[in-house]
């Protein structure tokens, strides 16, 4: 019986997949299937990956997550709650990364603005100074204007070129720069470097003050997750007794459980809400 159980819910689990891993034909006036996913994709360094990939390793997690909890507490509500938080985790994992990259990113704008200024002030054209981006901007964004360089040698075309460098940075402050290049190249003018510089300035001080309050709010983060984490660590070990394995087991001990989840939930979102700082947003991204 608990075969045919576990082969039921594997073919559920598996049908409710089943979309995102074989998705079907996309007419041409369809919207683009999991936009959001796609941009945390993107924003996370990881343009090349498919959404459906992390559908499918949100999926092997739970499993596994329920299977080891079930084999060491017999509790199927806590298997349950396992595999629910396993399958979030890479989308966890994906915002902490987005959020990693854009602090790095940040202080390395501002240099990027100057190297642009040189390049122009040097009398390169716009799309030679982005080029010329892949030698002497900082190391972690050489690659992405690498790439713009072999587009752009390839294809001939700064529009389409620098979409697709907005595409692999997936920085608001990266389409803030890019966007004004290319307004400079489609109507011209002699004020590219006194907005770049102005530009420059602007996410100094931004970066300056991001940085400073976060130090200062970064003890409201570490105090949510030590106030979800360890309430559940506790439970885990009086499950291990086969008496509390019982009394979870119980009508009253899935209600506490299930209570005790709605109320970390909400408690860690409240807590990261005080402590998030609002982020730009991308432009025309």
């Amino acid at each position: 019986m608990t075969l045919v159980l576990g082969a039921l819910l594997a073919g559920g689990m598996l049908l409710a997949a089943a979309p995102w891993l074989w998705p079907g034909g996309q007419a041409p006036g369809d919207p683009e299937p999991d936009g959001a996913l796609l941009r945390l994709l993107e924003s996370a360094g990881f343009a090349s990956v498919r959404p459906r990939v992390v559908v499918v390793l949100g999926t092997v997690f739970a499993l596994l997550a329920a299977a080891i909890v079930w084999l060491v507490t017999a509790v199927p509500v806590l298997s349950v709650i396992a595999g629910v938080a396993a399958a979030v985790a890479p989308l966890v994992w994906l915002r902490a990364r987005r959020t990693r990259l854009l602090r790095t990113r940040r202080a390395l704008w501002p240099d990027v603005c100057d190297l642009l200024i040189a390049s122009v002030r040097a009398g390169m054209s716009l799309p030679d100074a982005v080029a010329s981006l892949a030698f002497s901007a900082p190391p972690p964004l050489r690659p992405a204007f690498a790439a713009f360089g072999s587009d752009m040698a390839a294809s001939g075309h700064f529009d389409s070129s620098a979409t697709r460098l907005k595409t692999a940075l997936s920085d608001p402050v990266a389409d803030r720069i890019i966007e004004t290049l290319r307004m400079a190249r489609q109507v011209g003018g002699t004020e590219l470097t006194v907005v770049l510089r102005a530009l420059a300035g602007s996410v100094r001080a931004d970066a300056a003050l991001r940085g400073e309050v976060e130090a200062k709010q970064s003890w409201i983060r570490g105090a949510a997750v030590l106030g979800v984490v360890a309430p559940w660590v506790i439970l885990v070990l009086l499950a291990l007794r086969p008496e509390g394995s019982r009394a979870y087991a119980s009508g009253e001990g899935v209600g506490l459980i299930l209570a005790g989840a709605v109320v970390s939930v909400v408690a860690f979102r409240v807590m990261l809400r005080i402590g998030r700082l609002p982020e730009p947003r991308r432009w025309f991204g």
